[in-house]
């Protein structure tokens, strides 16, 4: 597994402190991004929180996800969890070390008290010694949060003395931008009361197998007032693999409001991803599940039609200059301000999705900005199936038949020994003979052939000749056939 060393440096740990009786929870930041540009050590806020133990075990839900692996468990995972300032609200992420969980706490405007929050993103040191205190916080006693170090601190720090250096899979980063487009086609699917919420969550099976032998992904439906799981997918039903993945929710029970679902309007009985939301005092804990335990978001391909397109790139690039941390981006504002068709916007934020620029909240059912510490353009770049799709097209091997020889919507890929034919589908959607379509009939993105016919369409479109590919004869194709 491709991975690199990310190295977050901070003032000095994560603390929670008492001063005077009251309660000050110190979260130290690492290098991140502003308005004003890269800070060593940026400050979002410094004021009260209006549920100190709601938030207390939100956040620890956060690092429980950003410490666990769901699955292949007996390998270690541990990485700091993002902190995003909207302006008027603090929203905590991480992902799972195997890819196949995402985690968000949206602390509310409700939620914050006593000052204004600012604008930026960057990791925040959750140590063992911070979580051990967070867990035995008690009481409803006002608790101070400082998000970045105090003015004392910025004044007196000659440097780091608190330095982590944790491995970044490729994977952990594809993951985080393919949850966030998968989750943008999510609709509310079944809301329950607090009491119905504990009762459904404290219900279900702690573990399930994950290996070649492990049964069925579990299904819910909504019956009355709460979920009925069921084994079968039956319409209406959200799906819900790995109920043990929903294990960091317990955290926040007792303080729970309500329990919302968010899913895919439909499917076709194959398990799919699902969001899980509990609703707190001024603020909302969310877990997105990918559609199997051994299945992480990495290998979803939902990002790769929109990385394919030259079009979407430059929207994209024109979008970005016009974003600043907003909480919820306001499609149609955006593209009165770009003159993008609200659709063209639309394609440039999920383009912007797949570097972290962006994230969805399914709640609000809008994204909001923010800007991933570390090299996303990384996911991009070493995506296989886009790489693999890129080599062809450069080698030739894709050849685009006119409507004079074998019909329109038509083409022929050599990928090592083989031919392949893409053929367009009514509504555009590429279906190609290779095994990777056999397998997954799409419901993983597109093949790598699919996605060089696409890339060669645009091509042929955007130049306006009668033909940029040559003749499959002619080409030497990309080595082996590795999907």
């Amino acid at each position: 597994m491709s991975r690199s060393i990310q190295a977050l440096a901070y003032a000095r740990p994560s603390a929670l402190t008492t001063e005077g009786g009251a309660g000050l929870l110190g979260l130290e930041t690492s290098g991140g991004l502003t308005p004003v540009g890269r800070e060593a050590h940026p400050q979002f806020f410094a004021g009260f929180l209006s549920s100190p133990q709601a938030a207390a075990r939100g956040l620890l839900a956060v690092a429980d996800v950003a410490a666990a692996r769901y699955y292949q468990r007996t390998l270690r995972a541990s990485l700091d969890p993002v902190v995003t300032a909207g302006g008027d609200r603090l929203r905590f992420e991480s992902f799972s070390g195997c890819c196949g969980v995402y985690a968000r706490l949206d602390v509310l405007p409700e939620g914050l008290d006593g000052a204004d929050t600012g604008h930026g993103t960057t990791n925040v040191d959750v140590n063992n010694p911070l979580r051990e205190a967070l867990s035995r916080l008690s009481g409803d006693e006002p608790l101070h949060l400082r998000v970045g170090p105090d003015e004392l601190a910025v004044t007196t720090l000659d440097g780091p003395v608190v330095e982590k250096k944790v491995p970044l899979p490729d994977r952990w980063l594809r993951g985080f931008a393919e949850s966030q487009v998968i989750t943008a086609a999510f609709d509310l699917r079944a809301e329950l009361s607090a009491a119905e919420a504990v009762r459904f969550l404290r219900s279900l099976p702690r573990t399930t197998g994950t290996g070649p032998g492990s049964r069925a992904p579990l299904w819910v439906v909504p019956a009355g007032r709460t979920l009925r799981p069921t084994t079968r997918p039956v319409p209406g039903a959200v799906c819900l693999p790995g109920p043990e993945r929903l294990t960091a929710l317990q955290r926040v029970l007792r303080h729970a409001t309500a329990l919302r679902v968010y899913g895919p309007a439909g499917h076709d009985g194959a398990a799919t991803a699902a969001a899980w939301e509990v609703a707190m005092p001024g603020m909302r804990l969310t877990l997105t599940l990918s559609p199997e335990p051994s299945r992480g978001f990495s290998g979803e391909g939902a990002v790769l039609e929109a990385l394919a397109g030259d079009e979407a790139a430059a929207d994209a690039d024109l979008v970005s200059v016009l974003l600043s941390w907003e909480p919820r981006i306001d499609i149609a504002d955006l593209a009165a301000q770009s003159g993008l068709s609200p659709q063209r916007v639309r394609a440039a934020l999920t383009r912007l999705g797949t570097a972290g620029r962006v994230g969805y909240d399914a709640a609000d059912a809008a994204y909001f900005h923010r800007e991933l510490p570390y090299d996303a353009h990384r996911a991009e770049a070493r995506n296989p199936r886009l790489t693999a799709a890129r080599t062809l097209l450069a080698d030739g091997a894709v050849h685009l038949h006119t409507p004079a020889t074998t019909g329109s919507g038509t083409a022929t890929v050599r990928s090592g020994e083989r031919r392949y034919q893409v053929r367009e589908a009514p509504g555009g959607v590429l279906s190609c003979t290779c095994q990777w379509w056999a397998d997954y009939r799409g419901r993983r993105g597109p093949c790598k052939h699919a996605l060089a016919v696409r890339m060669a369409h645009r091509e042929r479109t955007t130049t306006a000749t009668p033909s940029l590919t040559t003749n499959a004869d002619t080409t030497t194709a990309a080595a082996g056939d590795t999907r």
